[in-house]
């Protein structure tokens, strides 16, 4: 018989879900608590309880080519950065294309999941549900995947704002936060120098008297178009990112504003007019509050704004698992005991995962799969998890690293970096390209994926899901990257391909894997070679391969 997977939420990390379930000959059923899928990415009108929620203009900060599923490219003619409406069109044709949605069952809300009497044997589970007339009803289940995200519960710290209680003015979380309208002509501080934090001070800005954006440590700014005018999410190739220090990363950045710590010693803020509010004086950079007193406030640097309308806390989410035992998976300051912030450790039986957990340097989607992939393999016994021990020393290693690099805050306790994340779940799942064999099978694909973006699509070169479109999605990669920008005709002439002999293929080919191996055995040489410098000087010549 086939083992029976409960999925939890149909966002992104649902939808992803559902299909390595499928992938795999598992038996997926989805439990969605609203009438749609799309999770974060869906907006309303009205914010929903214990859901996540996002403003009208949310635009995502990755690029599509970062943050499509592997086998699903994003439409060439979609925008670079694409508004919350059409990642919620992507969703629909993703599901659509999969045939997901037959899989979930919608205004289902999840009481309880807690392991069978026998579970030390059989590892299934027992679920009660709820639906929207209040019946409810039990299942049992062989796994369970748990996608609610970790934008849900939102954090709002009032007792670290003295005088909150009395102040005469409106406060809320930026989750309550939808349009700036009703604000137009009024004074208002935005506490929370984040993504959303930042991308609710600009727009506010541009109807309100004044925006004053508070923050305890600044941040670092940074353009979602880069040099050259490169989408800035795009060159994170594999051997540029995972190398290159933070000192030169600074070099390379446009626009920087506030006084803050290392980039990357925190997680980077993305906008591409917040600099030029700040300079135009419409945003005022403040820093942390000290005292609400009335409708004014007063900030640690001595500074007293008066006649403060409105404040909003953009400072971020708590997570939880409510529907678990308590004992089982509790949390503690947004920290959780998850292998590979996957699996609980303590389990008899690998039955249970949490998918989508994690804070990326990068976009969540690929990751989301990517983690769905292995859990499914192990849910099968394809896959062996380390034991209980070898498990408990890597959460601990996880979190020393996080505590060495990042200042102390909730929003790093499952911070990762993209590509090294991607590559130790992939090296589980046995889809880690491997660059070595690229170049003797397929030199222009192994350019491509050592120096171009590192996108999804290198993890379905090889490996269990293997995807034949894989390599096409890679050498066509700038390409759907251009045709978002492509508006109209042009009279200029496309560029003729190169017609170089394969030796001048192969020559830049070694050239470039005796760099890589140089870079990884004498990192000290990245302070003489920028790659970035590097990659630029050989793209010209591979014309056919970029």
């Amino acid at each position: 018989m086939s083992r029976r997977v409960c999925v939890i939420g149909g966002g992104s990390s649902g939808l992803t879900s559902i299909k390595s379930c499928l992938d795999e000959g598992l038996e997926p059923t989805c439990f969605e608590s609203s009438d749609d899928i799309g999770g974060l990415w869906r907006f309303k009108e009205n914010p929903e309880a214990d859901r996540a929620s996002i403003y009208h203009s949310v635009i995502i900060n990755t690029s599509k080519e970062m943050m499509c599923f592997s086998d699903f490219p994003i439409p060439a003619h979609f925008p670079n950065y694409m508004h919350n409406s059409l990642i919620m069109d992507y969703f629909r044709m993703y599901a659509e294309h999969f045939q997901l949605t037959k899989h979930i069952r919608f205004q289902i809300r999840v009481l309880q999941v807690k392991p069978r009497p026998d579970f030390s044997r059989s590892g299934q589970w027992d679920v009660e549900t709820e639906n929207k007339k209040g019946e409810k009803e039990k299942h049992i289940f062989d796994a369970v995947m748990i996608c609610i995200g970790h934008h849900c519960h939102p954090n709002l710290p009032l007792h670290d704002f003295p005088g909150i209680d009395k102040f005469k003015g409106q406060y809320f979380h930026s989750r309550d936060y939808k349009t700036a309208e009703e604000w137009r002509g009024k004074r208002v501080v935005v506490i929370g120098i984040g993504n959303s934090g930042g991308d609710i001070a600009v727009e506010l800005s541009r109807v309100t008297k004044q925006v004053f954006l508070s923050t305890r440590r600044g941040a670092w700014i940074l353009n979602r178009v880069g040099q050259q005018g490169i989408v800035w999410k795009s060159p994170f190739c594999t051997l540029h990112f995972k190398n290159i220090t933070n000192k030169e990363r600074e070099r390379n950045i446009f626009e920087t504003c506030c006084v803050c710590p290392r980039l990357f010693s925190q997680h980077p803020t993305v906008n591409d007019e917040l600099p030029n509010r700040i300079l135009s004086g419409t945003v005022q950079v403040k820093p942390n509050i000290r005292r609400l007193q009335g409708s004014s406030i007063e900030f640690d640097d001595g500074t007293v704004e008066d006649n403060i309308d409105l404040v909003v806390f953009a400072t971020g989410y708590n997570f939880s698992f409510p529907f678990l035992p308590s004992n089982m998976l509790p949390v503690s300051g947004n920290k959780a005991n998850l292998y590979k912030y996957m699996f609980p450790p303590g389990l008899e039986r690998p039955t249970l995962v949490v998918i989508g957990l994690v804070q990326p340097l990068g976009a969540i989607m690929p990751i989301s799969e990517m983690q769905a992939r292995w859990a499914t393999r192990v849910f099968k016994g394809l896959n062996k998890l380390p034991s209980m021990d070898c498990m408990l020393k890597d959460i601990k290693h996880k979190e020393e690293t996080i505590a060495k690099r990042y200042v102390t805050s909730q929003r790093h306790t499952i911070q990762v970096d993209y590509i090294d994340y991607m590559d130790q779940i992939a090296y589980q799942v046995g889809a880690r390209p491997s660059l070595l064999g690229l170049l003797l099978r397929d030199p222009g694909v192994w350019l491509c994926v050592l120096l171009g973006p590192c996108t999804p699509y290198q993890y379905r070169l090889r490996g269990p899901g293997q995807w034949d479109g894989a390599r096409q999605a890679i050498l066509t990669t700038w390409d759907r990257m251009a045709g978002a920008l492509k508006t109209r005709p042009s009279d200029i002439p496309e560029p003729k391909q190169s017609s170089l002999p394969l030796t001048l293929t192969v020559g830049a080919a070694a050239l470039a894997l005796g760099y890589y191996w140089n870079i990884h055995n004498h990192p000290s040489l990245l302070i003489t070679l920028d790659p970035t410098t590097w990659q630029d000087k050989i793209k010209p010549y591979l014309p056919v391969l970029w």
